[in-house]
């Protein structure tokens, strides 16, 4: 009996423990800690540069005030990078799938941001929610739209990386078994299929990473209208 295409995107579990929790920990294991040396590894080195660089160029158009948020952002890209290449190696399981574990990222940093502007700002906060020069007729509409819109965001947010990523894996399990299928009655189109799926893999490895940074960089952005 064949298994189901969805079945890889299940929470797997042990003994009826679920993995969640390992998973959640394993990119705070690949990352080292730092040495108390002034020379560390080039590992170190290269880690310390990637984060500098990320946090700089994401910081980049964002108010003073929101700079304190660089560490959250620097670990919510570390972490969605982990998890998201967690998922391309084998009997292994893509948490971010998950659209609840996705939401439960988006809604209280977006959350978040929304209070951040209520506090500081609330003029500014609440003027997004009226373009300036609307005719009169037209106001009580556009209120509602954009209210919608801004409760719409965090549902953007997790549907589009859950989304990304389980189209991606799902078709590298058709290219996988269509190749395994082919292997013994046309070894020559199975190759041509293997090539492809290798072509797929190096691609779904970028789209792990551009999916964490748009991500991050959508919550810089929303973020920046706040603060």
């Amino acid at each position: 009996m064949m298994a189901s295409f969805f079945d890889q995107f299940m929470s797997p579990s042990l003994l009826g423990i679920p993995l969640m929790a390992l998973a959640f920990v394993l990119p705070w294991l690949l990352f080292p800690s730092p040495a108390p040396r002034w020379l560390t590894n080039r590992l170190l080195t290269l880690q310390g540069w990637f984060i500098n660089r990320f946090t700089s160029q994401l910081l980049l158009p964002v108010n003073t005030g929101g700079h304190k948020w660089a560490l959250i952002l620097a670990s919510l890209m570390l972490f969605l990078i982990s998890l998201n290449m967690l998922g391309l190696l084998p009997y292994t399981f893509t948490p971010t799938t998950q659209l609840s574990l996705n939401m439960g990222l988006a809604v209280p940093l977006w959350l978040g941001t929304v209070l951040v502007g209520m506090r500081n700002q609330p003029t500014v906060a609440l003027g997004h929610l009226l373009p300036e020069g609307t005719p009169v007729p037209l106001i009580p509409v556009l209120i509602i739209i954009e209210t919608i819109s801004l409760f719409i965001r965090p549902l953007a947010l997790g549907v589009r990386l859950t989304a990304n990523l389980t189209a991606g894996h799902l078709l590298m399990q058709l290219i996988a078994t269509a190749a395994f299928v082919l292997l013994p009655l046309m070894p020559a189109v199975a190759i041509i299929t293997s090539i492809i799926l290798l072509l797929l893999t190096i691609l779904e490895v970028a789209v792990a990473m551009i999916q964490a940074y748009v991500f991050v960089l959508l919550m810089s952005l929303y973020l920046q209208e706040n603060v």
